[in-house]
């Protein structure tokens, strides 16, 4: 997900790290649901929470949660309930009912499973851009909340464009060419926009049919489609503007492989520096091949 930074970033490294240690991430305690924090983007205990790579910033946020199986939560409440009705004769209310539920479920936390998810920030300071990889719109939304809380006067908001992605796709498919430097690729989903709700996918399949066309003449919307930028980098673009199962092709790495005596540090390094170099690029041609952004008043 592609953020336009319009105010707040902050100048110095060091300002940035200084806010996030204190929200430095921890493990849920016994009695704790859920925890969130910041870690270190190259994996290193204690080490530093912001890197910054030939002026590119690196950030990562953990988010942890109990996993409480709903049915195991109903057992226990189901329990609680055939006990008092044996015991005293009586149904328990709503609000008692919602109370064991609320008990049973803070007595199942010291022994419930943990399940860990950590979400990639990437900010270009000098384009003003932030980028995610947030799987949801939630999840992108919880980051957000996380840095404006460390960042103070952050003005964050998501990238439009003058064509819509849907529009411009759809455009694509029914002329059978791709725009400048982008080749459409054998992947896309259509949705009709009327009460029918009616799917269609392609997958591994070619889109410069007149099937493809007719299913657009007829009203099906492109929601998904498989794109290539410049034979570098494969990518899945939707219609709410994410990049989706990105994908560096060989050509990004050519003269790029590992030497003997590179260390951890080396790779990581590198990695981003090709990642963050690729999609530095990429990102301005997918603006202008759907019509320029939208810049907000």
């Amino acid at each position: 997900m592609i953020y336009r930074m319009t105010a707040g970033w902050p100048a110095a490294v060091t300002t940035l790290e200084e806010a996030f240690e204190e929200a430095r991430f921890t493990e849920c305690g016994a009695s704790q649901e859920k925890s969130v924090g910041w870690v270190e983007p190259r994996g290193h205990e204690h080490g530093a929470l912001v890197e910054v790579v030939g002026g590119q910033w690196l950030m990562k946020l953990m988010i942890e949660v109990k996993v409480i199986p709903a049915s195991v939560v109903k057992r226990k409440v189901q329990e609680q309930l055939d006990h008092i009705e044996a015991t005293t004769g009586r149904k328990p209310g709503k609000k008692e009912r919602r109370d064991i539920s609320e008990d049973a479920r803070l007595a199942l936390l010291p022994v419930a499973f943990t399940k860990q998810g950590s979400v990639q920030v990437w900010v270009d300071p000098t384009a003003g851009i932030l980028v995610t990889d947030a799987g949801s719109q939630g999840k992108a939304d919880e980051v957000m909340t996380w840095l404006i809380k460390a960042v103070d006067g952050l003005v964050v908001q998501l990238i439009n464009t003058q064509t819509s992605p849907a529009a411009a796709m759809a455009l694509w498919l029914s002329t059978k060419e791709g725009p400048p430097d982008f080749t459409v690729d054998r992947e896309c989903e259509l949705k009709a926009a009327d009460e029918s709700r009616a799917v269609v996918r392609y997958t591994r399949h070619a889109l410069d049919t007149d099937e493809v066309s007719q299913h657009i003449a007829m009203g099906k919307v492109p929601t998904r489609l498989a794109l290539t930028w410049s034979d570098r980098v494969s990518f899945v673009l939707t219609d709410t503007l994410q990049l989706k199962k990105v994908s560096f092709l060989e050509t990004v790495f050519e003269g790029a492989s590992s030497a003997p005596g590179d260390t951890q540090e080396d790779n990581f390094d590198a990695d981003v520096a090709i990642a963050t170099g690729e999609l530095r690029k990429l990102i301005p041609d997918l603006l202008e091949a759907l019509g320029g952004e939208v810049i907000a008043a």
